[in-house]
């Protein structure tokens, strides 16, 4: 197929993106070519204002199409003047001044010359002027429908039909003013992208600090979740049932048998709320999510991992980064402390690893490596938990399937819960979690979740583990439960688990390089956005956070 083909095919453009194409290409592409939206408090502020515009002509109620021109749109008002039709545009904020002379940004000029050219093919009378009102300073500005400026709207429309058929965002705006005013800042990560050209710069902080959703826990055998109205509400046996407003909701997790209803489902999946199912010992069946994806995403994640040399690269910063920070725990746990000297074989073994695991020449080599440290690493939580071997809370050494043993237990599920947050980030940023950089396919795991967990497992799993016992939290007789060889925590120790993680994930947290602090639940977003940079043209800042 001709690039002049694929050109002709394409679909309208809305007005609107032509005004983000003017702002800045990079947000033209990422709302109109991958399809990413955010509606933060300026643009909840900008619709509600826009309901307050009178209807003057009746042309207002129509979207008006255009297949010469290659738009379509639906102007703000309409009004008459002297037989006239005269084009108006409301805008929140304030005009342009330059010298005492008041104009319109160049954007809000593009946008309404572009529907002053719609309004002139849809009426059949000529126009020569529009107007542009800044509620802000109550001004209103007069833009003459010019041969220019017919001219720039052609060609603003030719430059967005090439960059949709380009799999490649743009670049970040050179101008920086641009960036904090954007809803799409916490996406583009311009102040990141930045900080890797020039890494003595401050970042300034775009991304928000913690998520404003809550994830929800359904952990009792029976329940059923079911919507009323705009509100989730969970339905337990013997229990009072629980209400929870649906916009606070980003995510809801089944434990075991327990029922959603299909109009809960049908809900969650348009307003964005994922779903997710394990089983009740503890293991990550499966999600449901509404998730973006554009093909974009997905075909720069398959080139740029298709890569040997880049996934190689990848694979190397983590598991480097893994060992360290599980180096540094144990450095911690063990300063001053007469187990050191017990524990100092296994810490020279991590530290030997971590030395070879930098020069690692195959993904072989580095899965050999970081095998050698975790065995060591488990050793070391063997020997600081063995004072609690009388009271069942002492590690012997990892078992996975089954867990033998209640710390392996509620390893284990902290393991699966860290998982489904992988999953749901990597959804919610667009790309496939089933084409990885270190771990295998196989078909009981995602190999990009996988990969994103060895980031997290110490700061998110391991310390809850060796804190909660060390503080004496867990009864083995009410919190877990034997089944010959299997050791499985109960509804009860299942909940003290779940409140003890995402307690913790609320925690904030200083990343060492991008200078910022931030909750581990927006951190693992983070993570998973810088390392889509790795692909996309801005490498440098994945894995790059350690453990203090």
């Amino acid at each position: 197929m001709s690039n002049e083909y694929a050109l002709e095919k394409q679909p309208l453009i809305r007005v609107m993106a032509l005004h983000a194409l003017a702002y800045c290409e990079r947000l033209f592409y990422l709302e109109e070519v991958e399809e990413i939206r955010v509606a933060d408090t300026r643009v909840y502020d900008g619709r509600r204002f826009h309901e307050t515009i009178p209807d003057y002509s009746g042309l207002e109620h129509y979207t008006i199409e255009s297949e010469s021109l290659g738009l379509y749109g639906k102007v703000d008002t309409i009004r008459t003047a002297g037989g006239k039709l005269l084009p108006y545009e409301y805008k929140k904020g304030r005009c342009r001044s330059d010298d005492g002379t008041y104009r319109a940004w160049p954007s809000d000029e593009l946008q309404l010359g572009a529907y002053m050219m719609l309004v002139e093919e849809f009426t059949g009378q000529p126009i020569n002027e529009g107007r542009v009102y800044y509620a802000a300073d109550h001004r209103t500005v007069e833009i003459v429908l010019s041969d220019d400026l017919r001219r720039e709207v052609v060609d603003a429309v030719n430059r967005a039909r090439m960059l949709r058929v380009s799999p490649y965002r743009p670049k970040v705006s050179v101008n920086e003013r641009l960036c904090p005013k954007c809803s799409l800042a916490p996406v583009c990560l311009p102040e990141e992208e930045r900080l890797v050209e020039a890494p003595e710069r401050e970042t300034l902080r775009l991304f928000p600090e913690d998520r404003e959703s809550l994830d929800l826990h359904v952990v009792v055998p029976g329940s059923t979740v079911r919507k009323k109205g705009d509100m989730l509400v969970i339905d337990r046996k013997d229990a009072e049932e629980q209400t929870v407003p649906m916009h606070q909701v980003g995510s809801v997790t089944i434990h075991g048998a327990s029922q959603v209803t299909t109009q809960t489902l049908q809900a969650c999946a348009y307003k964005g709320i994922h779903i997710h199912w394990l089983t009740g010992g503890g293991k990550y069946i499966g999600s449901m999510a509404n998730a973006a994806g554009a093909v974009q995403r997905k075909w720069r994640q398959y080139r740029g991992l298709s890569d040997q040399g880049n996934a190689m690269k990848l694979a190397i910063a983590l598991v480097t980064a893994k060992v360290e920070s599980q180096l540094r725990y144990m450095l911690r746990l063990s300063r001053g402390s007469e187990l050191r000297g017990e524990m100092e074989g296994y810490l020279q073994t991590m530290k030997t690893m971590l030395r070879k695991a930098h020069k690692a020449a195959s993904t072989d080599e580095l899965l050999g490596f970081e095998g050698n440290s975790a065995r060591a690493y488990f050793a070391c939580l063997s020997i600081l938990t063995h004072a609690q071997h009388g009271e069942g809370m002492a590690f012997t050494n990892r078992s996975k399937r089954p867990p033998k043993d209640a710390p392996n237990a509620l390893l284990s599920f902290l393991y699966a819960l860290l998982y489904k947050d992988c999953v749901q980030s990597i959804l919610t940023v667009g790309l496939d979690p089933v084409i990885g950089f270190y771990h295998q396919p196989r078909s009981s795991g995602y190999p990009l979740a996988l990969d994103l967990m060895e980031l997290f497992r110490v700061a998110l799993c391991d310390m809850i583990v060796m804190g909660s016992i060390g503080r004496k939290q867990w009864s083995l007789q009410e919190d877990f439960t034997l089944a010959g060889e299997h050791v499985w925590l109960t509804d009860e120790g299942k909940k003290k688990a779940v409140s003890l993680y995402e307690r913790r994930k609320q925690d904030k947290w200083k990343h060492p390089v991008i200078g910022y602090s931030l909750s581990y639940a927006r951190l693992i977003e983070l993570e998973v956005r810088l390392l889509e940079k790795e692909w996309s043209g801005s490498p440098g800042l994945f894995a790059l956070n350690r453990l203090r």
